[in-house]
């Protein structure tokens, strides 16, 4: 299999298997952001700056195992007030039952449906493991997108283990969404499509930039 920015990126059915089973179908659900109980908009605008910004998200489950790519930017997209089909987005994507082929194929998405064409760009982690910079870089790139109203859209693949200790894993990839960030952007907050069970969970972003390593991400 190839280590590069376009690998295929399936969730494998061996993946959602290992995370708790296949998603039979779409389930819809509103989740609050982490350690907070004011609303997303004046998250949004009261703790820019103060090292902590966590984005109102209107979570949906991807409908299948190869959706990841499209219910991904579709969660991200969320956070800006929009509600966009997953299945017009697959097709623009060019999503097939193998996923979607890399982050160079979600980015023009985003960008389209933000409304600019420079909104978003794609990071490549091209090295097996994230360096210090890399990771350094992540970080900037997700507090300034987060800051902007906006969330990072992440090509993962492996195992990684949460805050609370729990492990996530898809072998053969997946994306996710990354919707806030606490601690000065060294703990994000993660939206993930696999599993509504999980459909939040924060990781630090040490463990984010070594998910993402051999593949990448897109932020503004």
């Amino acid at each position: 299999m190839r280590t590069d920015l376009i690998r295929k990126t399936a969730l494998t059915a061996a993946g959602l298997a290992f995370t708790g089973g296949a998603i039979a179908g779409p389930v819809t659900t509103a989740y609050a952001a982490p350690n907070t109980s004011k609303p997303a908009s004046q998250t949004q605008t009261d703790r820019k700056g103060h090292g902590e910004r966590q984005l109102g998200v209107r979570y949906e489950a991807q409908p299948n195992f190869y959706y990841c790519g499209p219910a991904a930017t579709r969660n991200a997209l969320s956070v800006q007030g929009k509600d966009i089909s997953v299945d017009a987005m697959a097709k623009e994507m060019g999503t097939t039952e193998a996923g979607t082929n890399s982050i160079n194929d979600i980015t023009p998405v985003l960008n389209k449906e933000t409304g600019k064409n420079d909104a978003y760009r794609s990071v490549e982690i091209s090295t097996p493991a994230a360096d210090a910079k890399q990771t350094d870089t992540l970080r900037a790139d997700i507090v300034r997108t987060v800051d902007d109203g906006r969330a990072v859209v992440a090509n993962i693949a492996g195992t990684t283990t949460d805050t609370d200790g729990n492990t996530h894993s898809f072998e053969g990839g997946h994306y996710i969404s990354v919707v806030g960030y606490r601690d000065n952007g060294n703990v994000v907050t993660i939206a993930d499509s696999a599993n509504p069970d999980t459909a939040s969970y924060e990781t630090t972003v040490e463990h984010l930039a070594d998910w993402i390593a051999t593949r990448g991400y897109a932020t503004s």
